[in-house]
């Protein structure tokens, strides 16, 4: 467990998951074990979205792949990099074409194997201080590989009412949860807020969008993405990639406890 702390603001990160942000007694980070989601946050990559229906094959410019929902990314493990009192790093690397379990199989899944046909570096860097947690994606591959970023936190609801305010309007849970596993959609949309007994304010840079998913009234996924895979069927996905250029891209979420 790698723990970081400023003043009151302290975070706990278990092998890359941030399980724990908490300033004083409050907190805000969904807890495992609690109703709704197994998890407290993971990433989604290099796609985004079910790919059952496709059997479990998406397209690439350079072969096809075999990917479960979401993507790989979350079957492998981080190796933390390095940790300072107020920062740590941690990083997943990739081999083109390397198979990888797929922890769905067989309950959920037919495919016993997922991969992807292009090698990348994937580091997620967390810099905490007193009011903000920011965190960090940096996507390292050869030019012109293809993908889908997404990042899937879950917070931890405490009021019988909380609302969710973006691009001016009030989205209730009510309405959230109403959209069931599809996920409601937030487009072109770089910063929301969180309104609950304390407010959340979330701020991106490079996602363009985010989808709000919960089906449980103590938990909310707050959840940054480039790409609303809904908007296709599961065997277009592939329109919705993105690629790399020469130099890694970065992509920011920044978690504010007050308005700044």
């Amino acid at each position: 467990m790698t723990s970081l702390k400023v003043g009151n603001a302290a975070i706990r990160i278990d092998g890359g998951e941030l399980v724990s942000y908490s300033v004083g007694d409050y907190q805000f980070i969904h807890q495992k074990g609690s109703p709704g989601w197994r998890n407290s946050d993971t990433e989604m990559f290099p796609i985004i979205g079910p790919t059952a229906l496709a059997n479990f094959q998406v397209q690439t410019p350079r072969d096809m792949a075999i990917q479960d929902q979401h993507g790989l990314l979350r079957e492998m493990n981080y190796e933390l990099i390095s940790v300072t009192e107020i920062q740590a790093v941690f990083e997943k690397r990739y081999t083109a074409n390397t198979r990888i379990k797929n922890s769905k199989y067989p309950e959920k899944s037919t495919k016993e194997y997922v991969f992807w046909p292009y090698d990348f570096v994937f580091t997620k860097s967390f810099f905490l201080d007193e009011d903000s947690l920011l965190i960090v994606f940096t996507i390292d591959a050869p030019r012109d590989t293809p993908f889908m970023l997404g990042y899937h936190p879950a917070f931890k609801l405490h009021a019988s009412n909380p609302v969710v305010m973006a691009n001016e309007a009030k989205i209730s849970l009510e309405n959230i949860m109403a959209t069931g596993s599809q996920a409601y959609e937030v487009a072109n949309c770089e910063q929301l807020s969180l309104i609950d007994s304390q407010e959340m304010h979330i701020q991106t840079e490079g996602f363009g969008n985010f989808m709000l998913w919960t089906e449980v009234p103590n938990m909310l996924c707050i959840e940054p993405i480039t790409f609303y895979p809904y908007k296709v069927a599961q065997n277009e996905l592939h329109e919705g990639f993105q690629y790399t250029r020469e130099t890694p891209l970065e992509f920011k979420v920044r978690l504010s406890t007050n308005s700044k």
